[in-house]
């Protein structure tokens, strides 16, 4: 029978899914990119952006369903504040995306549901493997996301302040995530799954840029 505090935490977290899916993340701190010069972009500029942001967006709803799953089996304290702090900021990004998508006249995955779906699968089995380990997979899925946030930056318009003003905000808090994670104990993970981590993220990516 299932343990009745993980059963409020499921609760909870179906409640947080769905308003995820369906876009009703609010920020708690101010947009990176509210100084921002909104400048014209080229239709073809303007698409690449949004689908850029559409990815980025993708991966916050991944973020906020990991970060979730896996402070359901977490163990100590810490690691279940740290979790929540984490998820907070990942929330802001997730606003700020979709934010974002919506001024350039641009739309969220349709397979939002798929993405959370997976993920929390993949956080409950992470958590469900201890603290160490599961940090250990906070730490390789944030060096991931970082990685690919410093892609974006690259590829990205030039003059289009303000989605790049957003990825690199997002770009900060990765790296402090992964820090905070790997300052907890986390455990490094064992490459084969790393490379299946890498290889999952490439079909979400390329999915994501056009659906």
């Amino acid at each position: 029978m299932m343990n009745p505090k993980h059963l409020d935490r499921f609760l909870i977290n179906f409640d947080r899914a769905l308003r995820v899916v369906v876009g009703h993340a609010k920020s708690t701190r101010p947009a990176p990119d509210a100084h921002c010069t909104d400048h014209h972009l080229t239709e073809q500029e303007q698409k690449h952006s949004a689908g850029l942001m559409r990815v980025n967006h993708v991966g916050e709803v991944c973020a906020q369903a990991l970060y979730d799953s896996q402070a359901v089996f977490s163990r100590a304290t810490e690691v279940k504040q740290q979790l929540h702090r984490s998820s907070v900021e990942e929330g802001d990004h997730l606003a700020w995306t979709a934010r974002r998508l919506h001024e350039l006249n641009s739309h969220t995955s349709v397979l939002n549901p798929f993405w959370y779906a997976g993920a929390y699968a993949c956080g409950l089995v992470a958590g469900a493997c201890g603290d160490a380990l599961s940090l250990g997979f906070v730490v390789e899925t944030e060096k991931q996301v970082e990685a690919h946030l410093a892609s974006h930056l690259q590829e990205l318009p030039a003059q289009d302040e303000k989605s790049r003003a957003i990825v690199e905000q997002m770009r900060i808090d990765e790296i402090a995530h992964g820090a905070a994670a790997n300052a907890l104990g986390a455990q490094e993970l064992p490459a084969p799954v790393k490379v299946i981590m890498e290889g999952m993220a490439k079909v979400m990516t390329s999915s994501a840029y056009y659906i």
